[in-house]
């Protein structure tokens, strides 16, 4: 949708603002740290909140009894899928089960009393709900917020740091914290193997990780 992409660019340039002033600069040393993720241990895990459909997910559609009406269908930019008998519906930002309600409630005007199941096969998710690294990641990228994940499962899926990040001076900008944005540790966690150094990411998390000074 066109807000969504206004506030993609939005955070995008803004990263990159903020990559290039933590490179030139002493940006990281004074910014609070996080908990480590290793202090929950033994502890109930944070509330995740329910999954949202996003933009270039993937559904699958299940109609009880009518498998004529049961597609697999991508949820389009805008946002809308097409499924049979329904033209457009707004998926993105509906939970599935959600959707599958107002799927019922448009089938019911064609098929006495419609059960309808909607399952989410390939994840993107809303922007909201997405962790966004960038600078000196392998494979700078958006990622889909998973329930319990850490940072370590971040950097991980963007492949580590490359041999130019100045990964001890990274950032987590967090917005709606009391700080805006909190000082990690990569290189410890990912060289040393300080697990002290593994926090949890929440969704809407951007990752900003610096070029090393030389």
């Amino acid at each position: 949708m066109l807000i969504e992409a206004n506030t993609i660019r939005h955070v995008t340039t803004i990263a990159a603002a903020l990559v290039a002033l933590a490179s030139c600069s002493g940006i990281g040393s004074g910014q609070p740290e996080l908990p480590p993720a290793t202090q929950r241990v033994g502890m109930p895990a944070p509330a995740s909140p329910d999954y949202l459909i996003g933009a270039n997910d993937n559904l699958s559609v299940y109609v009880w009894r009518n498998p004529d009406l049961t597609i697999s269908v991508p949820v389009r930019p805008d946002g809308r899928i097409s499924v049979p008998l329904i033209d457009d519906l707004q998926a993105a930002g509906k939970t599935p089960t959600a959707l599958a309600r107002d799927i019922e409630k448009l089938l019911a005007r064609f098929v006495q009393d419609p059960i309808v199941t909607v399952i989410v096969t390939g994840f993107v998710g809303p922007f909201a709900q997405q962790v966004r690294v960038v600078g000196e990641a392998a494979r700078p990228q958006a990622i889909p917020f998973r329930e319990n994940m850490t940072l370590l499962d971040v950097m991980i899926q963007v492949g580590g740091l490359t041999p130019f990040a100045a990964g001890n001076r990274a950032l987590i900008v967090r917005g709606g914290a009391p700080d805006p944005s909190y000082r990690v540790r990569l290189s410890d966690l990912l060289k040393d193997g300080d697990v002290s150094a593994n926090v949890d990411v929440l969704p809407g998390d951007v990752v900003i990780i610096p070029q090393s000074w030389f």
